[in-house]
C-alpha cells in the first residue's frame, strides 16, 4: 500500500495515478479507480466531470463509491491480481460522517470503519495507492463538526501511515518520501 498525502492542489493525484499505472502495467493487472467524492451542487458536478475527462485512455475502470468503500470489491474482478487507486480519503471520511444528517456518525467510529475497510482492500489488492488531504496545519478553529471530521481523517490517516509500505506527502508537486522505497536516512 502506498498512501499520498498533500494539501490542496500539490499534485498528489497525478502523483498517485502514475504510480498506480505504473505497477498495473508492469504486472500487466487490471487497474481500478475507486472515486469517494458525491456531487453536491453544480460546482460538485463539474469537478466530477473533470475528473472522468483526466481518466480518458488511462486505462482505468472507474468505480464510483462514496461511502462503504470495501462494497468496491464486488465490482471488481479479483479472481486475480488486480490494482487499485482510491481518491480521496478526506472525502469518504466526509461523506460517511455527514451524507445522512439523520444519522451522524461520530469520529472514532467513522475511522474506525474506513480504516478497517481500507485495509480489508489492501489485502485482496495486488497494489493499491490511496490518496489522502492534509487539513490539519492551518492552525484555525471550527465548529464542533468540522473538528469532528479533522479528527476522523487524522485517524484514518495515522491508521494508514501505520499500515502503508510507502508514504509520500507531495509538497508544491515534489514527492517527500517519509516512509518507504524514496526514503533516505
Amino acid at each position: 500500500m502506498i498512501v499520498v498525502i498533500g494539501g490542496s492542489g500539490c499534485g498528489k493525484s497525478s502523483y498517485a495515478e502514475g504510480r498506480i499505472q505504473e505497477s498495473a502495467e508492469r504486472d500487466k493487472q487490471k487497474l481500478y479507480y475507486l472515486a469517494t467524492m458525491m456531487a453536491f451542487g453544480e460546482e460538485g458536478k463539474k469537478k466530477i466531470r473533470r475528473h472522468r475527462q483526466q481518466r480518458m485512455g488511462k486505462g482505468m475502470i472507474t468505480i464510483e463509491q462514496p461511502v462503504n468503500i470495501s462494497e468496491a470489491l464486488l465490482q471488481m474482478e479479483t479472481g486475480e491480481p488486480v490494482s487499485a487507486l482510491l481518491e480521496d480519503v478526506g472525502n469518504l471520511v466526509a461523506n460517511e460522517m455527514f451524507a445522512d444528517p439523520a444519522q451522524r456518525k461520530e469520529a472514532d467510529e467513522v475511522a474506525e470503519k474506513i480504516l478497517r475497510e481500507l485495509l480489508e482492500l489492501d489485502r485482496k489488492l495486488s497494489h493499491f495507492v490511496i490518496v489522502t488531504n492534509n487539513v490539519f496545519e492551518d492552525g484555525i478553529l471550527y465548529d464542533e463538526g468540522t473538528m469532528e471530521y479533522i479528527r476522523a481523517l487524522g485517524e484514518v490517516n495515522a491508521g494508514l501511515a501505520k499500515a502503508a509500505t510507502e508514504l509520500v506527502e507531495l509538497v508544491v508537486g515534489i514527492p517527500v518520501f517519509i516512509k518507504g522505497e524514496g526514503r533516505t536516512e
